[in-house]
């Protein structure tokens, strides 16, 4: 299973980039569930949001593989902390690309739907070390699957999402859609949608602070979006979220922020309102 695009130019937080979406719309982030006003004093600017976290910001970074468990770690501390002090109902869709990535084994001749699958069962992976990191900081924790696989982990049923997110609980959903040909950025907007959250923060690992005009890595001339509409991403092809995810938030009204996850606190920041990165409404 894809992992979705997580190039520099379309990297940074929903508080202030053109690549986002509203907060209403059918079973999106009308549901209920916050607004989309900024935060004040210590009080958040969702009461629930779906944090998407891309695979290959778990990666060790001496080798861009495997799991860094100080990274996890710290991404665990940082939801503890907005858990804690701003009551915010958080759910995480996290990719498996530092494991495997379907369309690299598509590219190598595999098929398609095969290795697909197989990077689902990488999504699993990660959220189980998220889970550890998590339960070890005293945050009660439940992974909910796609695919289903009792043993470790609870069955996705979106009744039972919603009721853990009430009661307090993170819940990390993990096994992509449970189908091949979408990628975890798609997972992250169908599952917002689904459970009632009021945004898609999409946390990324390339170290860019927002969306770009152009790959700021590359090109010294991008400029930074600070809002952006969802139409002009699609239209400019910038590389925020792969196009299904995009077309499917601008439908449900899902604003997306898009943020620099490797800069320590900006889940907290992005939750509180401040200007980070990029919205795309």
């Amino acid at each position: 299973m894809s992992d979705g695009a997580d190039g520099p130019r379309a990297d940074g937080p929903r508080a202030n980039g053109p690549i986002g979406s509203g907060a209403g719309g059918g079973g999106g982030a009308s549901a209920g569930v916050g607004g989309a006003g900024g935060g004040v004093g210590g009080r958040p600017r969702w009461k629930r949001v779906v944090l998407k976290l891309s695979g290959e910001a778990f990666a060790d970074p001496a080798i861009g593989y495997g799991i860094d468990g100080q990274m996890v770690n710290r991404i665990a501390l940082e939801i503890c902390d907005v858990r804690r002090d701003l009551g915010t109902e958080v759910a995480v869709v996290v990719g498996g690309g530092n494991i495997w990535r379907g369309m690299a084994g598509e590219g190598a001749g595999m098929d398609r739907a095969q290795a697909d699958t197989m990077g689902m069962l990488a999504t699993v992976i990660n959220g189980l070390a998220l889970q550890d990191a998590l339960e070890k900081l005293g945050e009660p924790t439940r992974v909910m699957t796609a695919i289903q696989m009792a043993q470790v982990a609870e069955p996705y049923i979106r009744r039972r999402a919603t009721r853990h997110l009430e009661k307090g609980r993170v819940v990390i959903l993990a096994g992509g859609t449970g189908n091949p040909f979408f990628t975890t950025d798609t997972t992250a907007a169908l599952r917002a949608a689904e459970i009632g959250a009021a945004a898609v923060l999409k946390g990324t690992h390339s170290g860019v602070d927002g969306v770009y005009t152009d790959d700021p890595l590359t090109n010294p001339d991008a400029t930074k979006f600070n809002e952006v509409a969802y139409i002009e991403v699609l239209n400019r092809g910038l590389k925020v979220m792969d196009s299904t995810a995009i077309t499917f938030c601008m439908d449900n009204n899902l604003p997306i922020i898009v943020f620099n996850l490797m800069e320590p606190g900006n889940i907290r920041r992005a939750l509180e309102g401040e200007s980070i990165g990029t919205l795309v409404s």
